[in-house]
């Protein structure tokens, strides 16, 4: 199970930055998210891979963990935060530069700020 766990969380992570490395601004965005989605179950993972365990203590029985999972609920909510924050930047600096593309010109020298202008700067 823990093999299984860590390729899931290994080719996530492997898609995520494959994602980052995209020149388009959507795909970056994508690559993050799915980075983030990696280190969440990362350290969900960590508080170790319990099978009958309560999840509060409940005579001498064995308990889970709970840190891993309020670590967790806390990273999801403030990567829905930055998500949103960086859509929102991904969205101006594609209005801005009229281009989506992350360094804000186009491969072989069409949009972006140097052909708005005439590249006169």
């Amino acid at each position: 199970m823990e093999f299984l766990v860590a390729t899931g969380i290994g080719m996530v992570t492997a898609c995520g930055v494959y994602l980052l490395l995209r020149g388009r601004t959507f795909p970056v965005v994508l690559g993050l998210s799915l980075l983030g989605y990696a280190v969440n179950v990362f350290i969900f993972v960590m508080g170790r891979l319990w099978t009958d365990a309560h999840p509060i203590l409940v005579g001498n029985d064995p308990v889970a963990d709970p840190l891993p999972q309020a670590l967790v609920l806390t990273a999801i909510v403030i990567g829905f935060a930055t998500t949103g924050f960086v859509v929102e930047l991904a969205l101006r600096s594609a209005h801005e530069a009229r281009s989506d593309h992350v360094d804000g010109a186009e491969p072989g020298g069409r949009g972006g700020a140097a052909g708005r202008d005439g590249g006169a700067g």
